[in-house]
């Protein structure tokens, strides 16, 4: 028998508009200007460190589907009532997680380097090494399904090396190489870094994959046009 033909995803378009966001709320997006600002945006990507109450707000003045990981510094809130909110209301936690979104194949990877004693969204390397390998059956699932692995990795945490700090809070994780270099999405959207001048880099392209720091906000137009066929 000859190997399996994969489907043709006809799901997929070929320009997505999303709204990325990280680590701090913006005035300008907390604000009556937001739909000024992301105007026609397909879904929110949450990539960390955001209060819930900012991201409730988005999705109500946008009416779009949240995905979104949890940051390091992510705690539960309390609202009126005593009412304890541990997750942005009515979002999608693609934390070790592999989905199937508007076309779209998309997995998360929650939190930072371990530096502190605290369990909540901190990881060795080793601990997020394990997180990584046992994505692998749903990735090489979607590879003979679709012809593809991923098209978006949403993380907090940036790969090692790649837009990450000298501190240990701050380290990239190096598995994220693992799945850049063996199933490599076309995009990789991070938070985490805060970004502080024009010079910093925000933007790295490693192999296929467009490496972005999304800190504190972007409009991105994503594009999945199918590369040219080689003569």
């Amino acid at each position: 028998m000859g190997a399996a033909v994969p489907l043709l995803d006809t799901h997929r378009r070929h320009h997505y508009r999303v709204l990325a966001l990280s680590d701090q709320v913006e005035p300008r997006i907390y604000g009556p200007h937001l739909r000024r600002i992301a105007p026609n945006v397909d879904f929110i990507v949450g990539c960390g460190d955001l209060p819930y109450y900012y991201l409730e707000y988005i999705v109500s003045i946008l009416d779009r589907p949240l995905l979104y990981v949890h940051g390091n510094h992510d705690r539960p809130e309390e609202r009126s009532g005593g009412v304890i909110v541990a997750e942005p209301p009515g979002g999608i936690n693609l934390h070790h997680r592999v989905i199937r979104h508007d076309g779209l194949l998309i997995a998360g990877l929650e939190g930072s380097h371990r530096y502190n004693r605290n369990p909540r969204y901190q990881y060795t390397q080793r601990e997020m090494w394990l997180l990584v390998l046992s994505l692998v059956p749903r990735l090489v699932h979607n590879r003979l399904l679709y012809g593809r692995a991923l098209d978006i990795l949403v993380t907090h945490a940036p790969p090692f090396g790649i837009h990450d700090g000298p501190d240990i809070p701050h380290i990239g994780f190096r598995a994220f190489h693992f799945l850049l270099r063996r199933f490599p999405p076309r995009y990789l959207l991070h938070g985490h870094q805060h970004v502080y001048t024009q010079t910093e880099t925000t933007r790295t392209r490693l192999g296929i994959t467009e490496i972005i720091n999304v800190y504190p906000f972007r409009v991105l137009d994503l594009d999945f046009t199918p590369p040219p066929a080689r003569p």
